[in-house]
């Protein structure tokens, strides 16, 4: 099974100017305070980026690590157009938040959906069928709504039915969900875009979903698993 270790926090010293006067005073009520360098309020503590140690995967037979390094190459082709896709719908919604004319708002909403689907296309056109359901999978974990329901708020409730039906007769639901939670290639999906992060082989994005991985891992790990 995956093991998890622990969490450790990095401190980024040369970020940091510590400026202190005298010595504390014994009031246990005395504070040390942090000069963050470019910000001259004073400051108690600061926010640190935490970095997830894993061990080495270990397998059962040849079979199972070579199911895992399949997922593994599927998964890292496919994430960063599910980054693309949720960095496009904050994009869109944020700019749609500033225009108040619903006729503005419709037009630019065309020009998001035909860039989108230009810039999409050509790409995704290439993907198998297994890739194709896990970049859905990803659009859900990226922006928290299916693949089925974005079609469906850009267009029409009819494309969005005439997508899932095609996509469908390929064996890929639009409206599949990401589950790392009671789904066990889920929660490999999510292993590898951490392992994936760590080596800076994927660009970090945070996921829309409500999950702790670390409480996932503890989870898998107590379970049937060909992975220890």
């Amino acid at each position: 099974m995956l093991k998890y270790l622990y969490i450790i926090p990095v401190l980024l010293f040369n970020s940091l100017v510590f400026s202190q006067e005298g010595e504390p005073e014994s009031d246990t009520l005395s504070k040390k305070y942090m000069i963050i360098q470019g910000d001259t309020i004073p400051r108690e503590t600061i926010d640190l980026e935490e970095v997830v140690i894993l061990k080495d995967l270990k397998f059962d037979n040849l079979k199972e690590r070579r199911r895992y390094l399949i997922l593994r190459r599927k998964t890292r082709k496919v994430y960063p157009y599910a980054k693309m896709a949720s960095e496009r719908l904050v994009e869109l919604n944020s700019r749609l938040e500033g225009i108040e004319n619903k006729r503005a708002q419709k037009r630019y909403t065309k020009i998001v959906q035909d860039y989108i689907e230009n810039e999409f296309s050509t790409e995704l056109k290439k993907l198998t069928r297994t890739e194709g359901q896990i970049l859905v999978k990803l659009i859900h974990r990226q922006t928290g709504t299916t693949a089925f329901n974005l079609v469906k708020n850009l267009r029409s409730g009819w494309r969005a039915f005439w997508y899932n039906t095609t996509a469908s007769m390929f064996d890929i639901s639009l409206k599949e969900k990401y589950d790392p939670e009671n789904n066990q290639e889920d929660y490999l999906i999510e292993d590898i875009l951490q392992r994936s992060f760590n080596y800076d082989i994927l660009e970090r994005q945070a996921s829309a979903l409500d999950f702790k991985y670390v409480e996932l891992t503890d989870k898998w790990k107590n379970k049937n698993s060909s992975l220890r």
